[in-house]
């Protein structure tokens, strides 16, 4: 487990992701949910503290044990499932920061749940999600999340809890004697990256492995982010597409843990940027379920490339945070079926309104499931003028 020395680290860091992560700056009196899994209570506790420090209001919620959340869809009912408690909405609509701290005694509790269920319940707190997102493009909100090791992480990644929590310690920078400059300096070497793939007119990309044969078209008025404090650990550059371009093949060789429930060897077809046929070695039926939550859940709505240089990750983590960031041999890649980010937007995202989003092909779902693969791959931009060149290959972004 970690130290107290580290929890303090730790906490610095994502205070650091918290502010980087909005572009208004956070001022007295503003208000900050704190969202902690049981397991993770004293990181909170250290957060609190930094918090009242800085004259804010930290609002703290703990989250559902495994049991409560499988108690919760084995008996909830219609009304029950959506329902929504009084000041939710008011509170969502005030807040300016929010941290969620993962720390999962269960990852496959809800193995025996009804997917619809789970569905369902997701799509009714979307409306709360698009409150933050609005307040996020006006620059009034910003969010970060972060994991801390727990034996059933351990277990699920095939570590012991030493090698798990080392992982932890490596990639966020919690062995170093000032974490944040660590941050910030990979901040900056990040933005030579972005800089030079958003200098390019592209059409679309072709990324091409050993399963995988698929065109992204980045769309009108994109451009590349990311480091930017919203996850902690994070080494990923993405974009969000215009998913009506993304055509062929997806497959993702890493396992996912989601919602409950384990899967295995995601492969999805796409034709004019829907999801028409969709495989699973394991949890098919969950894979099909989650892609009829909504309309917007068969589309991508994120596509990233992770270079190995930036990123120390080189285990299977179980864990979708750090290995959508894994470096290892190959770097890796991963698309997010579902919603879009609109701070990708090559503009003032307050600016957006639906219709502009609908029309620049930005997705809009309750579901965000990111499936990562690090086979050996190669990305080629083909460009407007008709010109060809390899962006990334073999985990490395060749700028």
């Amino acid at each position: 487990m970690l130290t107290d020395i580290q929890l303090d680290k730790y906490a610095d860091v994502l205070l650091w992701g918290l502010r980087t992560s909005r572009t208004g700056k956070y001022r007295k009196n503003d208000i900050v949910l704190i969202r902690y899994d049981p397991a993770a209570v004293r990181l909170a506790e250290f957060i609190q503290v930094k918090i009242l420090d800085m004259r804010m209001h930290p609002v703290l919620r703990m989250g559902l044990t495994s049991s409560m959340e499988r108690h919760f869809y084995e008996k909830a009912n219609n009304n029950q499932l959506v329902f929504h408690a009084p000041g939710e909405k008011e509170l969502f609509e005030n807040l300016n920061g929010s941290l969620y701290l993962h720390a999962p005694e269960s990852l496959t509790h809800l193995s025996n749940i009804d997917p619809g269920k789970i569905a369902k319940s997701a799509v009714s707190r979307k409306p709360l999600r698009d409150i933050l997102d609005k307040r996020e493009e006006l620059g009034a909100f910003g969010w970060t999340l972060c994991m801390l090791p727990t034996p059933e992480l351990a277990k699920q990644a095939g570590l012991t809890m030493r090698q798990y929590t080392n992982q932890i310690i490596k990639a966020c920078y919690l062995d170093r004697d000032n974490p944040v400059e660590g941050w910030k300096t990979m901040y900056k070497g990040a933005m030579a990256v972005k800089k030079w793939m958003n200098s390019m007119e592209v059409k679309y990309y072709h990324i091409e492995s050993e399963k995988i044969d698929l065109r992204i078209t980045p769309g009108r008025q994109r451009k590349w982010i990311g480091i930017s404090g919203h996850n902690i650990p994070s080494f990923e550059i993405f974009l969000s597409p215009d998913w009506r371009g993304t055509e062929g093949v997806y497959f993702a060789n890493l396992a996912s843990f989601r919602s409950g429930n384990y899967v295995e060897g995601v492969r999805l077809e796409f034709k004019k940027g829907k999801a028409v046929k969709a495989e699973a070695k394991k949890g098919e039926d969950f894979v099909i379920k989650q892609m009829s939550m909504d309309k917007g859940a068969r589309r991508v709505g994120e596509f990233s490339l992770t270079d190995k240089r930036f990123s120390m990750i080189d285990k299977f983590m179980a864990n979708t945070l750090f290995d959508e960031n894994h470096g290892g041999r190959h770097g890796n890649c991963h698309i997010a079926l579902g919603a879009s980010y609109s701070d990708t937007y090559d503009g003032n995202p307050a600016e957006l309104t639906k219709e502009m989003k609908k029309a620049l092909g930005f997705n809009d779902s309750a579901l965000h499931w990111d499936l990562v693969n690090t086979e050996r791959k190669t990305v080629t931009a083909h460009l407007t003028s008709g010109e060809k060149v390899i962006v990334y290959d073999n985990g490395i972004f060749k700028y």
